[in-house]
């Protein structure tokens, strides 16, 4: 499947940049990590292309990139702040501005849940129940799936 090819960090610093000092919002790494995993199936389910080319693993706790989960382990279950993050560059995604639009309804849908709440939520999912635990996630899986749960 083509991609868009940005970086999974990227997407990551696009959700911690909509964070506001002055509410309690707070993004862990399990948190941040369903982000990502429901960005990319919304993406593929509604683009029939990926956002990112990093491998999604379906760990215990849920599917993760490694990579993203390696940046932010430090935090544990605690809150990534802004300023541990590098503020996102929005040109990146500015010449895709219908794939901001996604990441958008993504967090306005999913960011209001706890990441346990999201944890629970991709355990009840075909992705993450038909995935042998710390296997790559197929995106057959990811697009099959996301395929149903969206309307147009």
């Amino acid at each position: 499947m083509e991609s868009y090819n940005i970086p999974v960090e990227e997407v990551a610093n696009y959700f911690l940049s909509k964070l506001d000092a002055e509410t309690e919002d707070c993004i862990s790494n399990l948190k941040l990590q369903k982000l990502v995993y429901y960005a990319q199936g919304f993406v593929m389910a509604l683009k029939d292309k990926k956002l990112f080319n990093e491998p999604i693993e379906a760990w215990e706790h849920g599917p993760v990139v490694r990579c993203l989960y390696k940046k932010y382990k430090e935090n544990g279950a605690c809150a990534i702040t802004r300023k541990e993050n590098e503020d996102f560059d929005y040109s990146i995604l500015s010449e895709y501005p219908d794939l901001m639009d996604i990441l958008d309804d993504v967090y306005k849908v999913y960011g209001q849940f706890s990441a346990w709440r999201l944890r629970d939520m991709t355990h009840q999912e075909t992705p993450w129940l038909e995935t042998e635990r710390n296997g790559k996630i197929s995106d057959e899986l990811m697009l099959a799936f996301f395929k149903t749960q969206i309307t147009e």
